[in-house]
């Protein structure tokens, strides 16, 4: 015991690690010596010697072939020789092998060696830039630089393009810009149905005011090149001149109207020149003969007789104040020639000046002061009974315009001495009329009368 003990103690150490192995040979080895040393054999003893060197045996033949099965399997590994015997040391060394185990295919690496889990590609593989799939599980939107907004606006239909397009031409009609209906047209998304908008505006127009066709025109003109082009435009009126037995119903003048809308937009370069060149001898219906033959006349003629930038007139406030004046003092003029009073009412009623006509009831009292006899005094007092009891004048633009000429009376005086007389009969009758209130009948300037005796009362003033 106390041998084995030194044993332990005495033998050969690897840094504290002790081999299982190399501790068993030694044993055996101070067994045998101390057997031979005492020299004396037992059969038991002779029996755990022999037994004792076989297990030695099988351990060192063991260790041997660990060391030639590794050495076997490196060198396949550089000779690219597969192994045999999937079941042999050399393919258990060969776990982590890319090649097919199964014994199929031609003997080569999975997917060239591009394969396999933490495996970046292939040898000299150049890998390009990708963009980011926004479908991919892990997408991060956070990551991708700067987002950008954009509102998507949906089409019209052609239902939604009426009920919006109408109030935005009517809204047109007040203002006149035609910058806003630009910038509202540029906020919705009219799609296909573009086309539309021209003609819905001329519709419109049709049923409205000269002043109204005039904005018209001038709105298509201004939108043209910016927000509807020239294929648009001739698409509108292509539809309108097919519409013509409809519109016809609630315009009768339709066809001579929408001859004038296709001229006017001929000569502002909304439509080309070659779309009345496209109808000829295609058209079967009279109405749209009618105004594609209208617009040809209109263009035809001189611009010294006719000027296609007023075909419509200039409608209101935007004539010039001198350009009024002549047309009422017209006006007045063929009523007291020919005495029509619904065609001076007309007449009126065309310029759309309501805040103009206190210019009328001016002139009308002037031209009564000037003229001789008292056929031009009863006529104007009818007249302006008329315009009054329809309400055409209001009672601001009546006191507006007899007052007036009170103030320029004592100036029309020096032009027509018995101006002042005129006008007291003329303020009397109309009174009497009920044209203009009491108020401003009283407010009539009176001159003080003064009678001159004869020489024989020494010259003294009675009054």
């Amino acid at each position: 015991m106390a041998t084995e003990i030194e044993a332990w103690s005495t033998g050969p150490q690897n840094d504290g690690v002790f081999s299982l192995e190399q501790k068993q040979d030694e044993e055996d080895s101070e067994d045998l010596n101390e057997l031979e040393v005492n020299g004396n054999w037992t059969p038991q003893e002779k029996a755990l010697h022999e037994a004792r060197l076989k297990a030695k045996a099988k351990r060192r033949l063991r260790k041997t072939s660990s060391r030639d099965s590794t050495r076997d399997s490196l060198s396949d590994s550089v000779s690219g020789e597969p192994s045999t015997d999937p079941h042999s040391p050399k393919a258990k060394a060969a776990v982590n092998d890319r090649k097919s185990r199964t014994g199929k295919g031609r003997g080569l690496p999975k997917k060239g060696g591009a394969g396999g889990k933490g495996v970046w590609g292939a040898a000299g593989m150049v890998y390009e830039l990708e963009e980011p799939d926004t479908d991919d599980p892990n997408y991060d939107e956070a990551a991708q630089g700067d987002t950008v907004y954009a509102t998507v606006v949906p089409e019209l239909d052609e239902r939604e393009l009426e009920k919006t397009i109408n109030p935005i031409v009517q809204e047109y009609f007040q203002h006149g810009d035609t910058k806003e209906v630009e910038m509202l047209l540029k906020e919705l998304n009219l799609g296909h149905h573009k086309f539309e908008f021209s003609s819905l505006a001329v519709s419109l127009s049709l049923e409205g005011k000269a002043s109204h066709r005039e904005l018209t025109s001038r709105l298509l003109s201004d939108l043209s090149g910016k927000v509807l082009s020239e294929t648009d435009m001739s698409r509108a009126f292509d539809k309108m001149l097919k519409e013509l037995p409809d519109l016809i119903l609630d315009t009768p003048d339709a066809p001579q109207m929408l001859g004038q809308f296709i001229a006017r937009a001929i000569a502002d370069h909304a439509i080309p020149m070659s779309f009345l060149d496209c109808y000829k001898g295609k058209v079967d219906c009279d109405h749209a003969r009618a105004a594609l033959d209208r617009a040809a006349v209109l263009l035809s003629m001189k611009r010294e007789i006719m000027r296609l930038d007023n075909v419509w007139g200039v409608g209101g406030g935007q004539r010039p104040v001198k350009h009024l004046i002549k047309e009422m003092n017209l006006l007045l003029k063929e009523y007291l020639v020919s005495g029509e009073l619904s065609e001076a009412e007309h007449c009126l009623r065309d310029l759309e000046v309501p805040h103009f006509h206190h210019e009328l009831v001016y002139e009308a009292v002037v031209m009564v002061l000037e003229s001789t006899g008292d056929t031009a005094l009863q006529m104007m007092v009818k007249l302006l009974k008329v315009f009054w009891q329809t309400g055409l004048i209001t009672l601001d633009q009546m006191n507006r315009g007899f007052q007036r000429v009170y103030d320029e009376l004592p100036e029309i005086s020096l032009d027509v001495p018995h101006a002042q007389s005129i006008m007291e009969t003329f303020v009397d009758l109309c009174h009497q009329e009920q044209v203009i209130t009491k108020q401003l009948r009283d407010s009539c300037p009176t001159r003080g009368r003064k009678r001159f005796v004869s020489e024989g009362d020494g010259g003294l003033v009675k009054s």
